[in-house]
């Protein structure tokens, strides 16, 4: 059994069908979203969003992150009693940490959206986050324990369901209730996430309960099961609070911060609705299978410690990280090269197609700090990911606060901060996975090989993409033949390096 679950590659492959769906349907639902509210609404929902991130940190991404750490050792030990003991433990620190926090939240409301985030049409949005967080909480606990057992295909199948239900929820609330003050629009997209959340957590628990099967093994002395899960949550759960602050902070400083230059207020929760809300998102579509490789990654990872196999630690990271800079070079050059008229096409914005080169760049390298904060995470060393994020964040935050009030700089200084502490945490993370794990460096299969083949591939696309537009194609039909062309030409030049995509892509990494 053992040898079975260290096995990721046939669930990442199931996880990453169902995630290009899922991802599919929740750009397309971004587009009718933006559509509907416009650019400014899209500000104030962006300015809401990490409020949630941040009582998330509080409450649930820490026990959450011990759900699937734990899970996995016990049940590689075979002590499912344990597993299921971890579960109910996380449940009960996560319901007393939330009362607290969404009490707080609640009746602070109004000063959090006039003083913390500098628009009070956020309010409404901030007290429906808390049934929310709740109800995600409860999805997400119950997720991981799938996930953590090696068990994919249920917690897969309810996430893309629950982006239907959203879907739907969301936009049938807005057709129903629309046109509204900006603050109840807002509301809106907030009242349909919940709706989309009892779907989720109901069904979760119901599989969960239905699955759980006999509880055999010894189980765990309470003690020591709270200071296993106090040994992962607070490491974690300080990283992604400190690390989702320093996003708030950001993400509400910009617009008071354009202002500061000059902007006009309106305009300034446009430009960062735009970016942040837009051309990000654009940006990650291609990057369906990242989510899907960390979930599987890191409980792997935490088995293979359990086992005390070294060796299959190290193979599983270089796989990883080679997969990740396969798929994700390429995407982000041909994103470059059809990203504008994409952006114009969708949202109806001609600002979505500024900064997307150095955007690009920064959204390549957050995916190899992703692959390798997971891998770190399973290796258990979540106070190093820690440090690293933390450390990303306040660089990112001191280019907002130096740049961003800068007449004629604005958005730029933002970009700047994204690539300058991005690169920064990428560097940090690879050498603290090569520390723990003793993983050989291999510059050339990770980075020149696939970064000279997109390069190839996104150079000649944005040739042939100009030919075929000037010739009197439309932009989408002449997107379509640019990258099915660019894609054969980028795996031909991979295998002229002597890169073997079936290798590195097989399933039983």
């Amino acid at each position: 059994m053992s040898e079975k679950m260290l096995s990721a590659g046939k669930g990442a492959l199931f996880l990453t069908a169902l995630s290009a769906i899922s991802q599919v349907l929740g750009f397309f639902y971004r587009v009718i979203l933006s559509r509907l509210v416009g650019a400014e609404v899209m500000g104030l929902y962006q300015l809401v969003m990490p409020v949630c991130s941040v009582i998330m940190s509080l409450t649930a991404v820490g026990l959450t992150s011990a759900v699937s750490n734990l899970t996995s050792q016990h049940l590689a030990l075979g002590n499912r009693k344990a597993a299921d003991q971890t579960i109910s433990a996380c449940l009960k620190l996560f319901v007393l940490l939330l009362l607290p926090v969404g009490t707080v939240v609640i009746l602070g409301s109004d000063a959090i959206s006039v003083h913390l985030l500098g628009d009070a049409r956020t309010q409404l949005g901030l007290i429906l986050l808390i049934p929310c967080v709740a109800l995600t909480g409860v999805e997400n606990f119950h997720k991981h324990f799938f996930y953590g057992s090696g068990v994919v295909r249920p917690p897969a199948i309810v996430e893309l369901l629950e982006q239907f239900v959203r879907t739907f929820a969301v936009i049938a609330m807005l057709l129903l209730f629309l046109p509204q003050y900006p603050e109840r629009v807002v509301g809106l997209i907030v009242a349909g996430m919940v709706l989309c959340e009892v779907f989720s957590s109901c069904t979760l628990v119901i599989l969960y309960r239905r699955r759980r099967g006999p509880l055999t093994g010894r189980g765990e002395d309470p003690r020591v099961r709270t200071r296993r899960i106090f040994s992962i949550a607070l490491p974690v759960g300080l990283n992604s609070l400190l690390g989702n602050l320093l996003g708030a902070a950001n993400s509400a400083l910009i617009p008071q911060k354009l202002v500061q230059g000059g902007v006009d207020r309106s305009a300034a929760v446009s430009q960062f609705g735009v970016v942040c809300g837009m051309t990000m998102p654009m940006l990650s579509l291609p990057i369906v299978f990242l989510g899907a490789l960390n979930l599987v990654l890191t409980p792997r990872l935490a088995r293979a410690c359990a086992l005390g196999r070294p060796g299959d630690a190290r193979q599983l990271v270089s796989q990883a990280i080679s997969a990740v800079s396969l798929l994700t070079l390429p995407c982000m050059a041909l994103m470059v090269v059809v990203g504008p008229d994409l952006g114009r096409a969708m949202f109806h914005q001609e600002g979505v197609g500024d900064y997307l080169l150095p955007l690009a760049c920064v959204m390549a390298m957050s995916c190899g700090v992703s692959v390798l904060a997971s891998s770190l995470n399973g290796l258990g060393r979540q106070r190093t990911v820690a440090a690293i994020s933390l450390l990303g964040g306040v660089v990112q935050l001191g280019f907002t606060l130096a740049l961003v009030p800068l007449p004629g700089v604005g958005m730029a200084g933002y970009v700047a901060g994204a690539v300058v502490s991005t690169a920064l945490e990428l560097g940090l993370c690879l050498w603290q996975v090569v520390r723990a794990t003793g993983l050989r460096v291999r510059p050339f299969q990770w980075l020149a090989a696939p970064g000279l083949a997109a390069a190839l591939a996104g150079l000649v696309g944005n040739l042939l993409f100009q030919v075929l537009k000037d010739g009197g194609l439309s932009p989408i039909p002449a997107g379509v033949g640019t990258l099915a062309f660019a894609l054969v030409l980028y795996l031909a030049a991979l295998q002229a390096q002597g890169i073997r995509v079936r290798d590195v892509l097989r399933l039983d990494w």
